[in-house]
């Protein structure tokens, strides 16, 4: 089987188990993640924060803006560029004004929102459909968020369920690796 036929499989069977997970059990399971992405230094020390927009089946980081924001974090999302077919993170101040649905039906920061440097990033706050101990991430087909890391700078931390984590991701030269996951139960260090 090819790399992009294995991906595909593997979106699949895990999509699939992910969703078993009921909406009670998404929440009870992000509020564990979210607890324990505040107990790390990496968290404590980061000054400009990359965070994504949940969706349903992805662990829920969204409370942890406010607190960062608070914190006088820098707090950064994906925006969607389509002359580049890219995204670029841009900064918000207030959610309720700076994030407005984009692509994908996801919020992002709207056109008053700035670009920010990738490289000044400390943490990146990464979904995926799939992640393994070696920090290879599987994410939804368009390689989005490879481009993304590809650029030098802060950790990198891919954000799942526990089901998420499997034995082996099955990669290709332009896929990037994390330098850490976070899942309910784990914060494990690549």
């Amino acid at each position: 089987m090819n790399i992009d036929a294995s991906k595909s499989a593997l979106r699949r069977q895990t999509l699939g188990e992910l969703r078993q997970i009921d909406l009670l059990q998404r929440e009870s399971l992000s509020g564990r993640a979210r607890a324990l992405l505040c107990a790390q230094p990496v968290w404590t020390q980061a000054q400009a924060i990359l965070f994504y927009a949940a969706r349903k089946d992805e662990l829920d980081l969204w409370p942890l803006v406010p607190t960062a924001l608070a914190g006088r974090k820098r707090v950064l999302f994906p925006r969607y560029q389509p002359e580049l077919d890219a995204y670029c993170a841009c900064e918000i101040m207030d959610p309720s004004k700076d994030l407005l649905q984009g692509r994908y039906s996801i919020p992002e920061p709207a056109s008053h929102c700035l670009p920010f440097a990738l490289k000044s990033l400390d943490l990146l706050l990464v979904p995926g459909v799939a992640f393994d101990l070696l920090g290879r991430r599987l994410g939804r087909g368009r390689g989005y968020y490879d481009k993304m890391l590809a650029a030098p700078g802060g950790v990198r931390c891919g954000v799942g369920f526990d089901q998420q984590i499997v034995s082996e991701i099955p990669v290709a030269p332009h896929d990037a690796h994390l330098n850490c996951i976070l899942t309910p139960t784990r914060w494990l260090e690549l």
